[in-house]
């Protein structure tokens, strides 16, 4: 518990401005609540909740691995498609996407290992890493993701049990790992033997740009475990994610799964699976990626038009966030804690330094930025408001 407290702090902090209503807060990384099919669901609900129907399985025990026809949706709608061709059996169901990471690293990770990560890389994994005890080593980014040079040079330096990586519209940089680099760390994997723990769950709410096959796709030697969700796809409170990987790698998971939960509740289960059989989902796909591109497009005109010059923005092609780095050595954590408590500004996001597993001060003049669940007059009116607040700090220096 003293080896993850700092990042368990940090991920306190993801949720707090979430729920304040008097806040623009682009803190937390939530979709829209237009993105979620609430009408759809209940209809589901109402027809599979029947004895006559999927009522008694869906209140029952269920398999380990996931429910049948979700796993073959999964292979279906969501791999294939992407460039990975696998069977249900490469498939496991877990309980949201984080889940995925936590039993891989359950079955893999002995305190005192090495874990390479992204810098910044996704907070709330590092918190698993350290509740392990595992030993978590930075790789440096530029705007294609992780180098590949520096991987490997810290392959070589450190003899890491595991990559873990980020690669399609990062959290929280919102920057994406280029084919070639992609290329790249599957072919470092097999040749220094490393696992790359591939974390992909806003991969599919791709809204401009060229589509790029998981690291997954370039995996012939079985050292890719790729974890995904439907948080982001569907519905985050319906808890669902799932892993793919080679079969015995998942009846490892499996065994790891049954002494942690025994199984994903499945209810959720059958009420995404018919969510998808029942073709609705290309629709609503379509629907949430161009109301996401809407809201991305608001937060970076407004960043130009609002932050002073000298800061710099991440452009992404798709997902939740963007990445904002400020200048004039301004302090994002004192920044946010001002921006917060001061009712002419009102705004919430997340302060860099939380990102870096190094603990160094690295970061401290960046901030995590989510357009996601924001409208976009409320992201115009919270990036003037901020923006303000920081010219005022840089004029005040």
């Amino acid at each position: 518990m003293e080896h993850m407290a700092f990042t368990a702090n940090v991920v306190k902090g993801l949720f707090g401005s979430m729920t304040n209503p008097d806040i623009i807060s682009f803190g937390g990384g939530s979709p829209a609540k237009e993105a979620l099919p609430v009408d759809i669901v209940r209809q589901l609900a109402d027809e599979v909740l029947r004895t006559d129907g999927r009522g008694v399985e869906a209140l029952q025990y269920g398999p380990l691995i996931g429910v049948t026809d979700l796993r073959e949706v999964v292979v279906r709608e969501l791999l294939r498609p992407k460039g990975i061709d696998c069977g249900v059996e490469n498939v496991m169901i877990t309980t949201g996407g984080l889940e995925g990471i936590y039993l891989a690293c359950q079955a893999y990770i002995d305190p005192g290992d090495v874990i390479l990560v992204e810098a910044p890389t996704f907070v709330q994994c590092v918190e698993i890493f350290d509740m392990l005890e595992a030993r978590c080593v930075s790789v440096a980014m530029d705007d294609d993701g992780l180098i590949p040079e520096d991987l490997e040079e810290k392959i070589r330096l450190h003899h890491p049990k595991m990559l873990y990586t980020n690669p399609t519209f990062q959290n929280p940089s919102g920057r994406t790992l280029s084919l070639a680099r992609r290329k790249a760390v599957a072919e470092l994997a097999q040749r220094y033997d490393m696992l790359v723990l591939e974390d992909d769950p806003y991969r599919d709410i791709r809204y401009s740009g060229e589509d790029l096959p998981p690291i997954k796709h370039f995996d012939t030697t079985d050292h890719v475990i790729m974890a995904g969700s439907f948080s982001k796809i569907f519905s985050p409170g319906s808890r669902l994610g799932y892993v793919a990987a080679e079969a015995e790698t998942i009846q490892r998971l499996v065994d790891v799964k049954s002494a942690t939960n025994s199984h994903t509740s499945m209810l959720p289960q059958i009420l995404c699976a018919e969510f998808f059989k029942r073709g609705y989902y290309p629709a609503h796909h379509k629907r949430i990626c161009d109301l996401y591109r809407t809201r991305r497009d608001a937060m970076l005109r407004s960043l130009d038009a609002y932050f002073p010059a000298g800061a710099k923005h991440s452009n992404p092609d798709g997902g939740l966030f963007t990445w904002v780095e400020l200048p004039g050595g301004i302090d994002t954590t004192a920044l946010l804690a001002e921006s917060a408590a001061d009712p002419a500004v009102n705004v919430a996001f997340l302060a860099g330094e939380g990102f870096f597993s190094d603990r160094n001060g690295q970061g401290k003049n960046c901030m995590r930025m989510s357009f996601g669940s924001t409208p976009e007059d409320l992201i115009e009116e919270g990036v003037r408001r901020l923006g303000g607040l920081i010219r005022s700090k840089l004029e005040q220096a």
